[in-house]
């Protein structure tokens, strides 16, 4: 966590969409591009039931030796804490917050992010597949998150 009023949210799927991350978390702003070393990226559904929204698997993170995520690294107010439980759903079970250090230019972050529990592998949601996530990191600093559109 960050101080009292803010904390850091590592993002890895969807949410590295700012549209759909500040719909319901107003508060959320780029802080930077990071890393998270010793997980892979998978996607899949909680317990094997695909969500009426998703069509398919969504991501989650799992722990692999030697692999790494890319993701974004957000700062938000405590405020919107029960917003993003909420929309990962935490209290249904699907998924569990968790911290993590992910590894930034120059610096390591305590960040929190969320895991999905009883995961079943599936291929990913076509919302995935129709959006291609490109993290710059260029050798003087974090450039920006692109996002292009598969057309």
């Amino acid at each position: 966590m960050e101080d009292n009023h803010t904390f850091l949210y590592f993002a890895y799927g969807s949410n590295l969409l700012k549209e759909r991350l500040q719909l319901k978390n107003p508060s959320a702003t780029v802080h930077c591009v990071a890393r998270l070393k010793d997980y892979k990226l998978v996607f899949g559904n909680h317990k094997g039931l695909a969500s009426d929204r998703w069509h398919g698997g969504v991501a989650t993170i799992e722990h692999s030796p030697g692999d790494e995520v890319w993701g974004v690294v957000w700062r938000m107010n405590v405020s919107d804490l029960e917003s993003l439980d909420s929309q990962e759903n935490v209290t249904l079970g699907a998924y569990s917050p968790v911290e993590l250090l992910v590894k930034t230019k120059g610096q390591d972050l305590n960040c929190r992010t969320y895991i999905m529990n009883s995961c079943v592998y599936a291929s990913p949601s076509p919302q995935y597949l129709k959006v291609r996530w490109y993290l710059c990191v260029c050798e003087t600093g974090i450039s920006d998150l692109k996002i292009k559109k598969n057309k």
